[in-house]
């Protein structure tokens, strides 16, 4: 088992032998962790004392009191920012304000919770700033250690299906003991709800899947001549439903003959991705154009479409993983922030390019270019 130094900085004895007997054994564990974490627990008085205990060795988590004698809370958590000391802080206070809250933040702390606390508020809280400890320590690995690691992060972040899983648990529970009536209506929101849930759930599994195979080398390859056209028609039908409600008609403009070298999955997963956002990004009303045609030297794929664009700033984050445009117009649309940068990743591997044309409220143009060998 895993144990994580936790220094409580309060001048009241009461809250440290408080904190201590709620942390004294209690553990957090990850379905996707070997071993679960538990908490050594190093208490402070004031804040002279913090500093001389984070001087002399490495501290997970800090729980600061900003209230203290000589020195407060806010003074000692400028210093660990200032000389850079990796601990994770979280601000506890009877004496909570906007000002000092902003304050706390812009100097580093992960979070801020006002005194009194209950035992679960505590857990609660130790849990996430565990969380995010761990996925700050994967994060600084992934970029000296490789792809092993970074195949780690992503399980780490499909540890996040936990939250639509507990609301689709709600819900049943709900419907299970018929609190809101007897009648199939009355639960109509709730089985909607749910629906989208399970639909977010199910992209992030699969988008997840498709990019750690890429990331880790694992995906075996099945080069063949593969028809393009068929491919596209095929990406058409399994998105049309959603086209269908959303009044979103679709154009296909394919030639004859459009065989390429490649892997099916690897293209079928460049067709989906392109043809689903053109869907979900579009109007109500709106039009996707899809055209595939062989060049000369390359197999050139475009998807265009109607629909609400984006400025230039944000096309430049488009390809990034886990990053998605978020506005009022995308607030409703469920996605995994993934899909894109999949897309990026396969064309580099057969050597193409993909580029992106956008203007707000008119429409988003991707072209994909292959190039024949």
């Amino acid at each position: 088992m895993e144990k994580l130094k936790v220094l409580v900085v309060d001048d009241e004895p009461g809250i440290r032998s408080g904190i201590v007997r709620i942390l004294k054994n209690y553990t957090v564990g990850y379905p996707f962790m070997d071993e679960d974490f538990h908490f050594e627990i190093i208490e402070a008085e004031s804040g002279e004392k913090a500093l001389d205990i984070l001087k002399a060795g490495p501290i997970d988590i800090a729980l600061l009191d900003n209230k203290l004698p000589g020195i407060d809370g806010i003074e000692v958590l400028e210093y660990i920012n200032s000389n850079n000391i990796p601990v994770q802080v979280m601000m506890i206070t009877s004496y909570a304000s906007m000002d000092l809250a902003v304050k706390a933040t812009n100097n580093g702390a992960y979070n801020f919770m006002p005194k009194p606390f209950t035992p679960q508020e505590l857990k609660a809280s130790i849990e996430s700033i565990t969380k995010h400890l761990i996925l700050k320590r994967m994060t600084q690995k992934m970029n000296t250690e490789g792809k092993s690691i970074r195949f780690q992060f992503l399980t780490v972040l499909s540890h996040e299906l936990k939250s639509p899983l507990n609301a689709i648990e709600g819900y049943l529970k709900i419907m299970d003991e018929r609190q809101a009536g007897a009648n199939i209506e009355d639960y109509q929101v709730m089985i909607s709800r749910s629906m989208e849930r399970i639909k977010g759930m199910r992209t992030l599994i699969m988008d997840l899947l498709d990019l750690t195979k890429l990331e880790s080398g694992s995906k075996v390859r099945e080069m063949k001549k593969i028809d393009l056209a068929e491919l596209a028609k095929v990406s058409v039908h399994t998105i049309e439903p959603l086209a269908i409600q959303r009044n979103v008609k679709i154009h296909l403009n394919l030639e004859e003959d459009l065989y390429y070298n490649s892997d099916a999955m690897d293209m079928e997963i460049i067709l989906n991705n392109l043809i689903s956002n053109a869907v979900k990004y579009n109007k109500e009303n709106g039009e996707v154009f899809i055209t595939i045609q062989q060049r000369a030297n390359y197999m050139n794929i475009v998807v265009e479409d109607t629909g609400i664009g984006m400025d230039a700033a944000d096309v430049g984050k488009l390809f990034q993983e886990f990053v998605r445009i978020k506005n009022v117009k995308t607030k409703a649309i469920t996605g995994s922030g993934l899909g894109l940068s999949i897309v990026k990743k396969l064309t580099q591997m057969y050597d193409g390019k993909i580029d992106v044309q956008s203007e707000e409220d008119k429409g988003t143009k991707f072209t994909v270019m292959l190039p024949i060998n």
